[in-house]
């Protein structure tokens, strides 16, 4: 073997590169970001614009419906998904998976460009890349008064939005953090509309008087030797603008003041902050994807300290970390780094007590820090991160790297047994299962490029994985055909390994060959073993899940309010009375305590958060959230969760989507459904998007065109009072030296519908009328919220199954006992569609099947090459079923003790045992293969293989098994991301493993009876 001879020929360079093969993995391993998981999301863009005081109907025709035409044909788009709700327009438009994001966010900003026009009062677009949702969110903070401060915490709005969310969002890393619960300041301008009718004075006219308010340049002029800029100061002050002069008569101004007032005010209330049952502004901080997230919460953390003392303090404020995404995150990844340390002892372990030799068991494990450094630059080299999952691949390769060393370190202490004098048995003991290995290597690197190459979830969650196990096994053939070799020659000696065990390899080998000895016994095993694992695998294979929930300590919940419900009426009868059933569980008054907690109110619900005091008491205090807090409260619909850890896209949330022409159609049809899904699973908790009724009240105020004209008005004259008699018409903006404020025209306050219908106004016709002559009232009702999907209205039934229940179970009652009622409700053009988890489950299982044909494929051809013979390759990929069923049967155990599911990490175990299973079956037909060419009949071959390959097989499969155990059996922090995969590759490993040993004889013994057997011994080389 050419690269053997070059290290038995320069041993120090053998060890030179060995060192910095572990220098350059540690520098690299310091390099890689740390992240939970990897990033897994489909490219997305979302876009918001606020409209003040608009309803949701005005935002969908005026905002909605021009950005969705210039966006709907953009380069790549797959979905877009509008919703509109009081006061703001949001669209989040998702690409597919191999869209540039750069380029689409360039497409978006100039489509939304080309946008001919907006309400004049309505907020530029803002554009992100990435969702507009909690899901991405790595940290909760809260800003509270501190005692002795009694300055409402809602009139801190602004200072939070330009002093902590400024800085916050300068750290690197950090893509937005978002402000909730203060209100900004506006300039109001209150004006009487009696006072103003007896005057005379047209409301709608005063925006066009302060548009006169601004500063004019007038240029510059130089005077003698000077450069004067010469400047109109014709901006009024705040306490000025009483004295803007609206009209002249008589030899008389008429000034604002004298019908209205002029005041700098917050602006009206829309929503409730509370933290630990106290008023406060909570903060949520979105990270950037692909970021080093604990560095970021470093950052974070420090920055916090820095405000605290120079900014919050002096302001009379404190702020306060509610939540924490890196808690669990260093939990997660010290248990599986612990995982890993006493995987590579247990396997050690495993070496010492086959080997009994302490330096050789050493040379072999040496495997082990180089593969893992390799796999570290590979990684870093890659641009991925370390997380639990490239950890997890870590732990898993432990045992994975040895099996090559084993079988070149055994065959050289063989041929040293055979009087070989060192460098001779370190050549040839390593060139006779060279090609053997290459094979072995080839196939489990090969089975991960369909893997690899995957572009949606599946590949995104799988890549590090893939990538890290890869490179550990190229690593760790390179190792065992150089390093080792050239370390048995100098470190070995002449010291003799003596096999304690010889005589447990010829029993057994004995023991194979009695069960394969006749034509009907091997038959009947290679039928038995290859049919019966396919029933029993297709009779208790799991149904399947998407991704684990995890075992953070954070629980999110929402509150849908009824329609109507205002933050004042919200503050009163819904955050109140959920703080009050909190109290006692802030305290330890109740168990279980509650160490941080937040709730808020904004626009149609509240949300909220909690965190417990004792990480054991997340899923009890779980159950007090949804039993109790969220319980009884009249007219809403509130549920909780755990905070998954892979965010949005972790969530375990099935969209039903209803489409229909006719709105009232959908909502008739979303109520039977609602009802058909509570009916079918009690447990599970179900949301709709927007509301099941169109019962938001609503003033609907009809303009009567023959009397506005006869009165001097146009139809938008009309709109604007009624704008000021309501939440305030926008006349635009003023500059108070420090920031720019809105100027609002506000009519005084009204209680009742027939109060506003009479308030009177003066017109340009000098005449003066009432509202109620201009408008008539109809009371009647809207939609609170109004969502759309790709353009077209929809009613979206978001459904989470209750915990324990595998999504693919809850897909399965969805369509069988759920959709047969929405398809008789729905109209003929009605659709019904599944999206969320569901969607992303679907799309999974059908790439994952793909994977794991096309990983067949590869592998069987690549064997058939390596062989030079198809028939062979057959008999290999024959050891497949009974690794299949061995995984699902330990999936079954471990989820029968842990509840654990078959999710999308479990599904990749099993493209991972194709890799394992076949490098055993490759040593023993390799090698019985080699033995009939060498001479021996196929009896003798295949015992001579069973014999010589009894012990590498089992050493390799202890040590992998053991390695992994870890991972299996100890509970923690993130062990439920890789515990179901462990268990289908220990699980498969184990039982493919005990009957390989019997299948492959069987299937190499066929037909023996008619090749003859050389006479004379035969000694393997």
């Amino acid at each position: 073997m050419p690269l053997t001879r070059i290290g038995l020929g320069n041993p120090v360079a053998v060890a030179v590169g060995c060192i910095l093969l572990v220098i350059f993995g540690l520098i690299s391993l310091s390099r890689l970001p740390v992240q939970m998981t990897p990033n897994i999301d489909r490219p997305s863009i979302s876009v918001s614009t606020g409209w003040r005081a608009a309803s949701p109907a005005e935002i969908e025709s005026e905002i909605i419906e021009p950005q969705e035409n210039q966006l709907r044909d953009v380069p790549g788009l797959q979905r877009m998904q509008s919703t509109a709700s009081q006061g703001r327009a949001s669209i989040n438009l998702e690409f597919d998976v191999n869209a540039d994001i750069n380029r689409a966010l360039i497409e978006v900003i100039n489509r939304l460009n080309q946008v001919q026009r907006y309400p004049v009062d309505a907020s530029e677009p803002t554009v992100r890349v990435g969702s507009d949702q909690f899901g991405d969110t790595i940290a909760w903070f809260s800003i509270r008064p501190l005692p002795g401060n009694d300055r409402p915490i809602i009139e801190y709005q602004d200072f939070v939005q330009e002093v902590i969310k400024e800085r916050m969002e300068r750290i690197p890393g950090v893509s937005s953090a978002n402000p909730r619960g203060g209100r900004p300041f506006e300039v109001r301008i209150t004006f009487d509309p009696y006072r103003a009718a007896a005057i005379g004075i047209d409301p709608t006219r005063i925006g066009q008087r302060l548009g006169q308010n601004a500063d004019v340049s007038g240029g510059f002029q130089e005077v003698g030797r000077r450069q004067f800029t010469v400047r109109f100061a014709g901006r009024y002050s705040i306490p000025d603008l009483q004295n803007l002069v609206l009209e002249w008569r008589d030899g008389r101004p008429v000034f604002l003041g004298d019908v209205a007032t002029v005041d700098r005010v917050m602006r009206d209330n829309t929503g409730v902050m509370t933290q630990n049952g106290g008023p406060s502004i909570s903060m949520n901080v979105i990270a950037e994807p692909g970021v080093n997230v604990l560095e970021v919460m470093g950052q974070l953390r420090a920055t916090v300290a820095e405000l605290e003392e120079t900014h919050l303090r002096p302001a009379g404020l404190y702020i306060v970390q509610v939540s924490d995404d890196t808690i669990y995150i260093r939990q997660s990844i010290r248990m599986v780094a612990t995982n890993l340390l006493l995987g590579m002892s247990l396997a050690i372990l495993v070496l010492w007590f086959f080997f009994r030799k302490l330096r050789a068991t050493l040379m072999v494990a040496l495997a082990i820090p180089l593969c893992l450094c390799f796999s570290f630059m590979v990684l870093d080299a890659a641009g991925r991160t370390l997380n639990v999952i490239s950890l997890a691949g870590l732990a898993f390769a432990t045992g994975m790297v040895l099996d090559a060393a084993i079988v070149v370190l055994e065959n050289i202490v063989r041929q040293r047994e055979q009087g070989r004098d060192p460098m001779e048995a370190a050549d040839r003991g390593t060139g006779q299962v060279w090609g053997a290995l290459l094979a072995s290597t080839a196939t489990t690197v090969a089975i991960f490029l369909p893997v690899i190459f995957l572009q949606d979830e599946a590949g995104q969650l799988f890549a590090d994985l893939a990538v890290v196990i890869a490179a550990a096994i190229v690593c760790s053939l390179l190792v065992a055909i150089i390093v080792l070799p050239t370390a048995s020659y100098r470190l070995l000696g002449e010291a003799r390994l003596v096999d304690r065990h010889q005589h447990w390899w010829k029993e057994a080998t004995g023991l194979v060959m009695r069960l394969t000895d006749t034509p009907r016994r091997r038959w009947g095993w290679i039928g038995g073993l290859t049919t019966v694992p396919i029933l029993v695998a297709l009779l208790l294979l799991p149904p399947a899940d998407y991704l684990p929930e995890g075992q953070r300590n954070f629980i999110f919940g929402f509150i849908q309010t009824p329609p109507g419900m205002g933050p004042d009426t919200a503050e009163r009868e819904l955050i109140n009375v959920i703080n009050e059933r909190m109290a006692p569980h802030f305290t330890g008054e109740k168990e279980p305590k509650i160490f941080n907690a937040f709730l808020g109110f904004f626009g149609t619900g509240a949300f909220m958060g909690v965190r417990a005091e004792n990480d054991r008491e997340v899923d009890r205090l779980l159950e007090v959230v949804n039993r109790e807090f969220l319980a009884d409260l009249p007219d809403t619909i509130g549920f909780a969760n755990r905070s998954p850890i892979f965010g949005g896209r972790g969530g375990r949330r099935i969209d039903v989507d209803l489409q229909a022409s006719d709105f009232e159609d959908l909502l008739d049809a979303g109520q039977i459904g609602f009802a058909a899904i509570r009916q079918a699973m009690p447990d599970a908790s179900v949301r709709p998007q927007p509301g099941l009724d169109l019962s938001e009240p609503e003033l609907r105020l009809v303009p009567d065109d023959r009397r506005i004209a006869e009165l001097g008005w146009t139809r938008n004259d009309v709109a604007t009072l009624i704008r000021a008699l309501g939440n305030g018409a926008f006349l635009g903006d003023y500059f108070d030296g420090d920031r720019r404020l809105d100027v609002i025209l506000r009519g005084e306050g009204w209680l009742t519908p027939e109060e506003l219908m009479s308030m009177p106004v003066a017109t340009p016709s000098g005449q003066i009328a009432t509202l109620g002559e201009l408008t008539r009232l109809e009371r009647t009702a809207g939609p609170n919220q109004i969502r759309r999907i790709d353009r077209r209205r929809t009613l979206s039934l978001q459904v989470t199954p209750p915990s324990g229940m595998p999504m693919e179970t809850a897909i399965e009652i969805l369509q069988r006992e759920v959709e047969p009622q929405l398809r008789a409700a729905l109209p003929a053009d009605g659709v019904i569609t599944y999206r969320g988890t569901a969607e992303a489950l679907g799309e999974t299982l059908r790439n994952l099947a793909g994977s794991f044909i096309l990983a067949i494929v590869i592998l069987y051809l690549l064997i058939s090459a390596l062989f030079r013979s198809f028939r062979d390759s057959v008999l290999v990929l024959l050891t497949i079923p009974m690794a299949t069923v061995g995984g699902i049967l330990g999936l079954r155990l471990v989820g029968a003790l842990t509840g654990q599911a078959m999710d999308m990490l479990t599904m990749i175990g099993f493209v991972i045992l194709l890799g394992l299973v076949v490098n055993n079956a490759i040593l023993l037909v390799y090698r019985a293969r080699d033995g009939e060419r060498e001479g021996l009949g196929r009896r003798d071959a295949v015992e001579q293989a069973v014999r010589l390959r009894l012990r590498p097989i089992l050493m390799s499969t202890f040590t992998s098994l053991f390695g992994m155990l870890p991972l299996l059996l100890l509970p923690g922090a993130g062990t439920e991301l890789y515990r179901g995969l462990a268990a289908v590759i220990v699980g498969g490993m184990a039982l493919s493993t005990l009957f390989t040993l019997i299948l492959l004889p069987s299937l190499l013994r066929v037909n023996e009876e008619k090749v003859p057997s050389v006479t004379g011994d035969v000694v393997p080389a």
